[in-house]
């Protein structure tokens, strides 16, 4: 698993929980998505307050929930961002290690992608196709079988007539457990055959991915992966919008029943593949380890996800504005309000 790790002026140490460090620093893991975002406040941060500029980690989001709900001290993170949302389990872990007062804030929303080389043909494709791609097992014939499919074609004739070859993330990312969400499940949610499934049953055979080198684990570098399919034109990558976005000159999105993936049509909702992203705040922090409160002010201010703030300028979808006068006041006020969106 590869990690990106962002200070202002060199990497002066990856954090690493367990590892005793000065504390006049903030420490930030978690989503690769959510990475670009929360990088470029924390350089904004460090030039404009004062503060020095917090350390962020790509650790991915079940990564760097780990890692926060390990417990509270200097040994432990100030912040981990998510692109999946937190999970009553995870709320749980934190619980059980004395995390309990945590204020998530909603920063944006996001698009997921299958991306391919812009110098290939654009694919065109439905969540069922996807699914049918991708999945370990498949319906055929009436029957729930091991996936027979090896190139796009063989499930509609009028896909690429290539191999199936997808990379994308590992189960610990945010961005994974979102194209389950929006993806496979929507996708096999199509079939009588799985929907007669017990609840058990249907779940195990919506999600689990095909393990025969069709589906290619990535890790949690997403530029990897960008870097990958602008050598393999054959290839396609999941990831977040915002790597498109930076990427424009060598990829290009696939189309998803109808929609293609631009900024618009994620804002407006049209573009079914997309998702919110987030932050939780450790509220024990607050306080003992300086700046977190001020960069939450910098990080909710217009200049930085308004509608013309500089992050949307690197991808980010910005929420309408009731909806961020909502999170912001979260913020400033610390609240406690995890619970409120949590995941089953």
């Amino acid at each position: 698993m590869f990690k990106k790790t962002f200070t202002a002026l060199a990497v002066a140490g990856v954090f690493v929980a367990g590892a005793a460090e000065a504390r006049d620093q903030m420490h930030i893991v978690g989503s690769s998505t959510v990475f670009p975002f929360s990088t470029a406040v924390a350089e904004q941060f460090g030039k404009t307050s004062g503060f020095k500029t917090p350390v962020v980690e790509s650790t991915g989001s079940g990564g760097g929930l780990k890692l926060f709900c390990a417990g509270s001290g200097d040994k432990h993170a100030d912040i981990t961002n998510s692109s999946s949302g937190i999970k009553q389990s995870q709320v749980d872990d934190c619980a059980k290690n004395g995390v309990t007062d945590i204020t998530a804030i909603k920063i944006g929303y996001d698009g997921i992608v299958i991306a391919n080389a812009k110098a290939a043909a654009r694919m065109d494709i439905t969540r069922q196709e996807l699914w049918l791609a991708l999945a370990k097992d498949v319906v055929k014939d009436g029957k729930i079988v091991a996936n027979p499919y090896k190139s796009w074609n063989e499930i509609n004739s009028k896909l690429p007539a290539i191999k199936i070859e997808v990379m994308g993330p590992p189960p610990t990312s945010g961005t994974r457990d979102a194209f389950v969400e929006l993806v496979m499940d929507k996708g096999c949610a199509k079939f009588a055959e799985v929907e007669a499934l017990d609840k058990d049953a249907k779940k195990a055979v919506c999600a689990s991915v095909r393990e025969d080198g069709a589906f290619i684990e990535a890790g949690e570098n997403d530029n990897l992966i960008v870097q990958k399919l602008d050598a393999n034109h054959n290839a396609f990558g999941i990831f977040g919008y915002s790597f498109l976005d930076q990427n424009m000159d060598k990829l290009q999105g696939s189309v998803v029943e109808g929609k293609e993936p631009t900024f618009e049509n994620i804002a407006a909702s049209k573009y079914p593949v997309s998702r919110p992203l987030w932050f939780y705040v450790k509220k024990a922090h607050v306080g003992k380890v300086p700046g977190i409160k001020e960069f939450m002010t910098e990080f909710t201010s217009e200049k930085a996800w308004g509608e013309e703030g500089y992050l949307a300028e690197k991808g980010l979808i910005p929420m309408p504005k009731a909806e961020r006068e909502k999170f912001r006041n979260a913020a400033m006020n610390l609240v406690n309000n995890v619970n409120d969106d949590v995941k089953k």
